[in-house]
C-alpha cells in the first residue's frame, strides 16, 4: 500500500517511522510519503506570485477564522493522488471512521490524507475530485474537534495499516481484539497470577479451552453492554451485529 499524507506540518509525521509502522516501512509493506502543502502554495489566487506560500483565506459569507483555499488543494492533490487512490480528509463534520472502514480502505493501493487545518478545506475540493472519479471519505475520530487533521490521519494510518496482511507479527492479534468482530475485546491478564490482593480469575487458570472461550465471550457481552451498548443489535438474542 501507499499512503501520501499531505500537511502545512510534514514534521508531524515523523512518528511515522517508530514501532511496527516503521518496521513496515523498512519493509516495503508500507510506501508513506509526507508532502509540504506550501510547496503548491507559490501562487495568489489571483495567478501573481505569492513569496508567503499562504494556504488559507477569508471564508466567503463572512465569520470566524481563516479556510484552506481549493486552488492550493487542487495543485496538490492533481499530483499526489493515482488513478484509483482514495482521498481521506479527516474532519469532525466527517462520518465516523471504524474498524469496519479501516479494514476496507485497507484494501486500497493508495490512500491520500488531506489535513487541514483553521476552519477546515474548501468543500469544493472534495466535490470535485469526488466528480473527477475517485472515492473521497471524510472521516472523523469521534466527537471532538482537535486542531488540525494530523493527529487523526496518524490515528487512521496506523489503524489502517496493521490490518496489511504481514504487518502483525501474530495475525491472530487483529482477530482477538475490540471491535473485530463487532464486541468490546475482553479482559487480558498474565503473570503474575496474584498481585496486590488481585488475584486472575480461576477459569483462565484451568487450562479448558472451552470454558476459557465461553468466559472471554461472556465478558465482551458485559463489557460491550455496559461501555457501548450501541454496538449490539437490537435483536432478541442480544448478538452484536
Amino acid at each position: 500500500m501507499r499512503i501520501d499524507v499531505v500537511s502545512i506540518f510534514p514534521e508531524f509525521f515523523s512518528v511515522l517511522d517508530v514501532s511496527l509502522l516503521g518496521k513496515a516501512r523498512q519493509a516495503e509493506l508500507v510506501q508513506a510519503h509526507v508532502h509540504d502543502l506550501r510547496q503548491w502554495a507559490d501562487v495568489k489566487p489571483d495567478g501573481t506570485p505569492d513569496v508567503h506560500r499562504a494556504v488559507d483565506d477569508s471564508p466567503f459569507g463572512g465569520g470566524a477564522g481563516m479556510v484552506m483555499r481549493a486552488d492550493v488543494w487542487g495543485r496538490a492533490l492533481d499530483d499526489v493522488l493515482q488513478p484509483g487512490g482514495v482521498l481521506v480528509i479527516p474532519s469532525p463534520a466527517g462520518s465516523p471512521f471504524t474498524q469496519a472502514l479501516a479494514a476496507d480502505l485497507a484494501q486500497a493501493e493508495q490512500i491520500a490524507f488531506a489535513c487541514g487545518r483553521y476552519e477546515g478545506i474548501d468543500a469544493r475540493v472534495a466535490e470535485h475530485y469526488e466528480a473527477a472519479g475517485f472515492r473521497v471519505a471524510e472521516l472523523s475520530l469521534g466527537d471532538y474537534v482537535l486542531n488540525g487533521g494530523e493527529v487523526a490521519a496518524v490515528a487512521m494510518i496506523e489503524a489502517i495499516a496493521r490490518l496489511i496482511p504481514g504487518f502483525m507479527g501474530n495475525a491472530a492479534s487483529v482477530v482477538e481484539e475490540s471491535h473485530a468482530d463487532g464486541l468490546l475485546e475482553y479482559p487480558p491478564y498474565t503473570r503474575p497470577a496474584s498481585w496486590r490482593g488481585l488475584e486472575v480469575p480461576r477459569v483462565l487458570l484451568s487450562g479448558h479451552h472451552g470454558m476459557i472461550a465461553r468466559w472471554r465471550r461472556e465478558q465482551q457481552m458485559a463489557r460491550t453492554r455496559l461501555r457501548r451498548p450501541d454496538l449490539l443489535a437490537d435483536d432478541d438474542d442480544g448478538v452484536a451485529q
